[in-house]
């Protein structure tokens, strides 16, 4: 595949054979195929093409490959040179996706001009032909078909976080002895959501509500004989099983998911969200308790708010009287037993406080696993490293603050962003680049731009392996500010970068300090 190809595959007619690839983001989007074909059709029209074969992607996330088979059939055809087409006809930039690294998408085109197979984006206002104005255009409509995604994301979280306040249920199941009412604008209800079912209408909310009698009998059941009978999860979990009734996903009851009933507030009347993230499909991240979103006692309560007091005081109480080392003696027992360990193994234990309450105590389940001497198969070290780098963060930002006024500058910090705003002139944004080893036992650093911001001045930190040494600075001015991501090897990082590499921030600070304006006539 290193060599690069041409060939000429015309049909009988002289037409050029072509593929098309269209994808929506979204179910609810059924024309956006319909116009994309429609808009690829009258191009390949123009352009003397025939369109033989077509790859499609329906509602699917522009922000990574995963579960776009259509994209991944059409990058393995070419790859394996068995295909009968010459180009690919794509709407535009941003159906190719929307990759959160504008290099991902860069890369996936390569592919196929490597290949011999040139990309046509049938609706942007350039010729896709390899020239440098197109390169620059192609860059600059990457980054912005990125950056429109984490700005929708941030749009849409907002929005989500003011229904939440108001009442209104935000996704997943509705969970056992509870259900999914849909509500219209008017606040009237417009029937049951069964399991799977969505609402049709932007405009329609959904609310939660108690289920059906019998079920939300067995609910206040199992808080009845964990708060007052002092039964187990195991053992309620048991009785269930053996009395035939099974979980709202139809599946017998374990520790585990008694465990999960008993402490959610949803059966009080409580709307609880945002403690799990999962924004562009990056990495999945568990949000401690202040970042929360609530509304409480906005649905019909399943169970008395006492009796969910009472179960959840004992469930509390199992780990005030266990000291560290108890608790920590309980996991190495566990692991022992099982060679392995997770926050849902964890919660099956009969003689073990919960997964929640080891993150409490410990700072998190990797803090403690560590503390025994486990190392989960994926490497969590990082995990740690940025937590020391974000509490080094405020520190940095202090010092350079100094130094700017020590030059004879103002600065004013941005309590939200760490934005500093230098003499009421430029903005600065300060990011750390931790050191990482490669598997050639070389280092390098992955520096990400805060690029919502804008900022006119970015500071980046490169740190030594131990995480604390300070190697150098990056000062990179707005308008060469690279698109979210750039990585730096050791050195010779090519004269573009390397040119803005300094030893000291005296560069920094040489452009706070004022000048009487007699000197600088």
């Amino acid at each position: 595949m290193g060599a690069w190809r041409t060939r000429s595959k015309r049909r009988p007619d002289g037409a050029l054979a072509v593929a098309q690839y269209v994808r929506m983001s979204t179910d609810h989007q059924r024309y956006s195929t319909e116009n994309q074909r429609d808009a690829i059709q009258q191009y390949a029209v123009q352009h003397g093409m025939a369109i033989v074969r077509t790859y499609a992607d329906e509602g699917k996330s522009g922000l990574n490959l995963e579960h776009r088979e259509g994209l991944k059939q059409l990058i393995r055809d070419v790859e394996s040179g068995e295909n009968d087409f010459e180009a690919i006809l794509v709407y535009d930039i941003s159906r190719w996706g929307r990759f959160q690294d504008a290099d991902e998408s860069a890369y996936y085109e390569y592919v196929c001009r490597r290949a011999g197979i040139r990309v046509h984006y049938c609706a942007e206002p350039f010729e896709n032909d390899g020239s440098p104005m197109t390169v620059v255009i192609k860059s600059v409509k990457r980054v912005m078909a990125a950056e429109y995604s984490r700005e929708l994301s941030t749009k849409v979280f907002m929005g989500q976080c003011r229904l939440i306040e108001l009442g209104f249920r935000q996704g997943g199941p509705a969970g056992f002895g509870l259900r999914r009412m849909l509500m219209d604008e008017g606040g009237s209800s417009k029937g049951e959501l069964r399991m799977g079912e969505r609402k049709s209408l932007q405009t329609d909310r959904v609310i939660l509500t108690p289920g059906p009698a019998q079920e939300t009998a067995i609910v206040r059941q199992i808080y009845e004989q964990f708060a007052l009978q002092r039964r187990s999860e195991r053992e309620i979990a048991d009785e269930l099983n053996a009395a035939g009734v099974a979980t709202d996903r139809d599946r017998k009851w374990t520790r585990g998911t008694v465990h999960q009933l008993l402490i959610n507030e949803k059966y009080i009347g409580n709307n609880v969200y945002n403690r799990v993230s999962f924004k562009l499909k990056e990495k999945r991240v568990r949000n401690p308790p202040e970042m929360w979103v609530r509304s409480n006692g906005v649905f019909e309560p399943v169970v008395p708010l006492d009796l969910f007091s009472r179960a959840n005081a004992l469930i509390a109480a199992r780990s005030e009287h266990l000291d560290d080392e108890s608790m920590l003696e309980r996991l190495r027992k566990l692991l022992n037993r099982t060679g392995s360990l997770s926050g849902l193994l964890i919660d099956e234990q009969d003689d073990m406080p919960s997964s929640s309450t080891y993150r409490q105590r410990f700072g998190g389940l990797v803090r403690a696993y560590s503390l025994i001497g486990f190392e989960p198969e994926r490497d969590f070290a990082y995990v740690e490293i940025n937590r020391n780098l974000r509490a080094r963060r405020p520190n940095l930002i202090a010092e350079i603050s100094n130094g700017l006024i020590q030059a004879g500058g103002s600065v004013d910090q941005n309590p939200t962003s760490d934005l500093l705003t230098v003499n009421g002139e430029f903005t600065i944004s300060i990011v750390l680049a931790r050191c990482q080893r490669t598997p050639g036992n070389a280092y390098r650093w992955h520096i990400r731009f805060d690029t919502s911001r804008h900022p006119d001045i970015t500071v980046a930190i490169r740190l030594a392996e131990d995480q604390e040494t300070i190697l150098d600075y990056y000062l990179f001015p707005r308008i060469d500010i690279p698109p979210r991501r750039v990585r730096l090897a050791e050195e010779n990082n090519g004269f573009i970068l390397d040119a803005y590499r300094f030893e000291s921030l005296e560069a920094l600070y040489g452009l706070a300090e004022r000048v009487p304006f007699q000197l600088a006539a």
